[in-house]
């Protein structure tokens, strides 16, 4: 691993923080698209994924690691940005869904045009930092990361999260580990259906382990279908039923936004089948990491997934990179990559060698792959 470069007196200071707040530029872009209309409809996708894509290739990578024992009290201007994101982005999408029914500048198309836009922001920034927001242990902090995932109609993904994919990565439990030579069309449809299911049974395992039926109050679903409805509820008093059309139409390209960063952080990489249902320990080895400069800012180190799974309750700042005999690298950041991730050839032609690379230097032992492929080992105990 890189040697710790930055001790915690250096991380307080607001200088250190500010790359991480160029998301909210996005905001006043999207209220200036909004305005304008047209060709301008173009920038928030051009911004977020060709820009931050053109701006890496110059900056180049970080490999210096922060202190990982820096207190919460010395990172206040990295909390700050994720703590305010959700009332910014409350703002925004039904602020646009008042303007954006009555405007007559904006025809259909271009109304569907802007939540693209909005469903780009929500879903590459709002699921970000509401992901960095369900790891804390701070009661506020994990309202507002249900609140960011109930403006997409995720909220189950809180769960699904915490309780089936951090605890069965790389294991056929875990319907987010992609498959090797599984391509993202086959993935998205499998992981929507089956991300719901093992979500509500986690919770209700957890339940019944309490002696309390999956119905009880107590069981998130509940608060999860009560925010998500009055999520509809606000979108339909704003802008009628074609405000809460185009609520749900960002809500759809939020979670594509999120299921192609999922696809890609673990795409073939799975943990060794031990015998019995037992697996290894997860490891560093087991995501891709990227320690792309400029992307990372703007994903608030999500990139660094390698360390996220080594150690879940790591605040985004503190994130540590790795070394490639510690973790396999992406060749791109998330940018590049999710957009190589909607044309398979491309993705296979990429990633399927860096795949077999891995499986050579993790596993020389293993000759058959053909179980691990097709996710058919015994499910975990």
């Amino acid at each position: 691993m890189s040697q710790a470069a930055a001790p915690a007196a250096d991380l307080s200071k607001i200088t250190r923080a500010l790359p991480f707040w160029l998301s909210l530029g996005l905001l006043p872009l999207a209220v200036g698209v909004a305005m304008q209309g047209g060709w301008t409809l173009a920038l928030i996708p051009v911004c977020t994924w060709w820009l931050f894509s053109l701006v890496d290739l110059i900056a180049g990578l970080d490999t210096s690691n922060a202190d990982p024992g820096t207190p919460d009290d010395q990172l206040v201007w990295y909390r700050a940005i994720t703590n305010i994101w959700f009332p910014l982005q409350f703002l925004l999408v039904f602020g646009l869904i008042a303007y954006a029914t009555r405007a007559a500048h904006l025809d259909g198309g271009e109304r569907l045009g802007l939540f693209f836009g909005v469903g780009v922001i929500t879903g590459t920034i709002g699921i970000n930092y509401s992901h960095e927001l369900m790891h804390q242990r701070n009661r506020t902090e994990r309202w507002m990361g249900d609140l960011l995932l109930a403006m997409v109609f995720y909220s189950h993904f809180r769960s699904e999260h915490l309780l089936v994919h951090h605890r069965y990565v790389g294991t056929p439990r875990d319907p987010v580990t992609a498959r090797y030579n599984e391509g993202f069309h086959r993935y998205f449809p499998r992981v929507l259906r089956q991300c719901l299911v093992s979500a509500f049974r986690a919770e209700g395992a957890m339940l019944a382990r309490k002696n309390l039926p999956w119905w009880h109050r107590s069981n998130p679903f509940w608060r999860y279908t009560a925010l998500q409805a009055g999520m509809i509820a606000l979108a339909l008093i704003l802008g009628g039923w074609q405000g809460v059309g185009l609520l749900l139409f960002q809500a759809v390209v939020a979670i594509w936004q999120l299921e192609l960063v999922n696809y890609i952080e673990h795409y073939g990489l799975t943990r060794k089948h031990l015998g019995d249902g037992r697996y290894e320990h997860v490891k560093p080895r087991h995501s891709w990491n990227a320690c792309h400069r400029v992307s990372n800012w703007l994903l608030i180190n999500l990139q660094r997934h390698s360390d996220h799974h080594y150690k879940p309750d790591r605040r985004f700042p503190l994130l540590q990179t790795y070394d490639p005999d510690e973790a396999p690298q992406l060749p791109y950041g998330y940018p590049v990559m999710t957009m190589a991730a909607m044309v398979p050839p491309l993705w296979r032609r990429v990633m399927n060698p860096r795949v077999r690379a891995w499986r050579r230097q993790y596993y020389p032992e293993i000759t058959d792959w053909h179980a691990y492929n097709k996710a058919r080992h015994p499910l975990p105990r």
